[in-house]
């Protein structure tokens, strides 16, 4: 867990975020749009669309994209749109699953298959890395939310599961299930989170070495700036000196 929320900040630090903001944005857009589509278009009567609204605004999206995300679904769009999840191999092993959505089912395998062969990876059966991880809830909360006492009381309070206080921060995690209520009562007792989405989370890791680090890193960036992949998620596990040493290269 700490890993992934490191390579995001190297990610961050390299300049890869403004790069990839209006991709990122648009990628919100279209899960705003589906969540407004799938139940009602007021964030307030549906979980699914507040937490896609929630997890925009964590990322400074204008609130302008966000209404108009939502008018879209409104006005029809969104009606083609399927969620798909293709699971496979990273180099060395890795497991990684990458969540997409859709208008085009053959265009966006074709894609992911081919992205996955580029760049030492292979592609699977859904399942076939799935067993690897839980599906679960995150909730993020920046380290001047409290001291880990504070959030460790507030997260059993709310009906969470897990805490990790680290210098990046505090990770929250529950059932995926309970998230919109944890998130809930979280923000009643903490105020807002800096993230709050559905994620999977690994039961099984694989320890990587910095060559192995960059080559996932280059698969895992070549998913994420295809429009139709909405996350990705792997199971690498790398020590604090790797991490620093990707951030340095």
């Amino acid at each position: 867990m700490a890993g992934h929320s490191k390579w995001a900040n190297i990610q961050h630090r390299k300049g890869r975020q403004d790069k990839v903001r209006a991709k990122l944005f648009s990628k919100f857009s279209k899960e705003i749009t589906i969540a407004a589509k799938m139940g009602d278009p007021d964030p307030d009567k549906n979980p699914r669309l507040r937490l896609a609204v929630k997890e925009a605004k964590s990322q400074s999206m204008p609130k302008d994209n966000i209404e108009r995300a939502i008018k879209k679904a409104l006005g029809g769009e969104g009606e083609d749109y399927e969620e798909i999840r293709y699971e496979g191999y990273g180099p060395n092993g890795v497991a990684v699953i990458v969540e997409a959505m859709t208008d085009n089912r053959n265009r966006t395998a074709s894609n992911v298959r081919s992205t996955f062969t580029k760049n030492g990876g292979n592609l699977g059966e859904t399942g076939s890395v799935g067993f690897m991880f839980e599906r679960k809830g995150e909730i993020i909360y920046p380290v001047d939310a409290g001291d880990a006492d504070t959030i460790m009381m507030a997260a059993i309070e709310a009906g969470a599961e897990d805490v990790e206080s680290g210098e990046d921060g505090h990770i929250i995690s529950c059932a995926d299930t309970d998230l919109n209520e944890v998130s809930t009562a979280l923000e009643a007792e903490l105020g807002e989170s800096e993230s709050t989405k559905l994620m999977w989370k690994p039961t099984t890791t694989t320890e990587l070495d910095l060559d192995g680090m960059q080559s996932l890193m280059k698969l895992v960036e070549a998913l994420e700036d295809d429009d139709d992949v909405q996350r990705v998620t792997t199971n690498f596990e790398a020590s604090d000196e790797v991490m620093a040493q990707l951030e340095d290269a």
